[in-house]
This record gives C-alpha cells, structure tokens and sequence, in this order.
C-alpha cells in the first residue's frame, strides 16, 4: 500500500501528519502537485511534480494508484475516481469516502456547481480547525490499524 497526496491544495497541518505516518509506519507517501514543495528528507516521502493543467496531478494519481492504496484529497471527482479503481480516499478534514457514500457526496458536489454556475453564492468551506485536524488524524489511524 502507498499513500497518495492531491498536495497542491493540502493544508500543511494534514501534510505534516502524513510526513510522521510515512517515517513511522514505512509507508511510501507520494505528493502529487504541479508546483515545487519542500518536503523532509526522508525515503518514504516524495514529490512528484506534474504539468500545470486542469486535473493533470488528479490524472496522475489515479493512473498511479493501485488498488488498496489511500489517496487524500478533497476533490470529490478525483475520490470517485480512486474509489472506483479499487482504492482508498479520506479528505483533509477526516471524512473516508466510501462506495456508499461517494455517489451522495458526488451528487452534492455537482448540485452545488450548478448553483454557484447560475449565479448563487453558495459560500465555500470554513476554514480547517484543529477539530479538522485531529479528525484527520484519528480518520488517519483508524484507517493504517484496519490495513495491518
């Protein structure tokens, strides 16, 4: 299993995180973005620059991935994705996303496209707290306890 990371809108706090699981658990963690970021030096941890473009690092990771491999992201589209092929997704505030729950997410997700397309400001999320922090990391470690 490796993880994947959809960097390029991951907030450092959750990158942080992920940089203690790899060096902890051994656990191959590739961060997917088109723009240089500074990771620690470690051999479990990665940088994968891609292309600028609309969904070129999305595309990259699912064409990556294999089966039973964690992907985070928040990008809705890019977990249906992952979960389709077999994989695992959990977003930066703690929520796993299933194959019973990422049609319903998916559905919302483009429901609320097509009101901020017909004008409607539908507001955007609130800013990640440490109660979204410590989700992620409990979502995190239920996750790796259940793969063991």
């Amino acid at each position: 299993m490796q993880i994947w990371v959809d960097a390029d809108a991951c907030p450092k706090a959750i990158k942080d995180i992920l940089f203690r699981v790899a060096e902890r658990t051994k656990i191959t963690t590739t961060l997917v973005a088109n723009q240089f970021l500074q990771t620690p030096p470690s051999r479990y941890i990665k940088l994968l620059q891609v292309a600028s473009g609309y969904d070129v690092a999305d595309n990259e990771i699912v064409k990556s991935l294999s089966a039973g491999d964690l992907v985070i992201t928040g990008d809705i589209p890019l977990a249906f994705e992952v979960i389709c092929k077999g994989g695992h997704a959990i977003n930066p505030r703690g929520e796993r996303y299933t194959q019973d729950t990422i049609k319903e997410r998916l559905s919302m997700r483009d429901f609320m496209d097509t009101l901020r397309g017909s004008g409607i400001d539908t507001g955007g999320p609130a800013a990640l707290n440490s109660k979204d922090i410590q989700a992620f990391a409990n979502q995190l470690d239920k996750f790796l306890v259940q793969r063991k």
